[in-house]
């Protein structure tokens, strides 16, 4: 476990690499002021992107409950519970989220950045209020 990494991932920088060839600049790398500390961030657009591993988040492909112990099956159960609530407090805070899977990242990384833009390119950023300059 202590050679499991949690930050700068292969697959998240693959998916920073294929951005980055894409154009893409002006996002954050692990957030601390978002709920849940997205892997990217597009904090103008309100933009959590994560990058899921399939077998620490769940995948049905990646992980069996039941073969691999009590354990595992409740240490996946908490992941996945966490994802559900970092993803309600996102949403509430007004920020949209995108998951992407490691290995579909690891398959295609063009198209896991294309799909990231496709969701950032719907999103307005949301409207600064304006300064207040009283009278004169």
């Amino acid at each position: 476990m202590s050679r499991i990494k949690s930050r700068d991932t292969g697959p998240e920088i693959l998916l920073r690499r294929a951005l980055w060839s894409l154009g893409v600049r002006g996002y954050r790398c692990h957030y601390s002021k978002a709920p849940g500390r997205p892997d990217i961030a597009f904090v103008g657009k309100q933009l959590a992107v994560f990058v899921d591993g399939g077998f620490w988040h769940g995948h049905p492909d990646y992980f069996t409950f039941g073969k691999s112990g009590e354990a595992w099956d409740a240490k996946i159960r908490r992941n996945m519970a966490r994802d559900r609530e970092v993803n309600s407090a996102l949403f509430d805070a007004g920020w949209s989220v995108v998951r992407l899977w490691d290995f579909e990242i690891k398959s295609d990384p063009p198209a896991a950045a294309a799909a990231v833009m496709r969701v950032a390119a719907g999103l307005a950023a949301p409207s600064a209020p304006k300064p207040h300059r009283g009278p004169r």
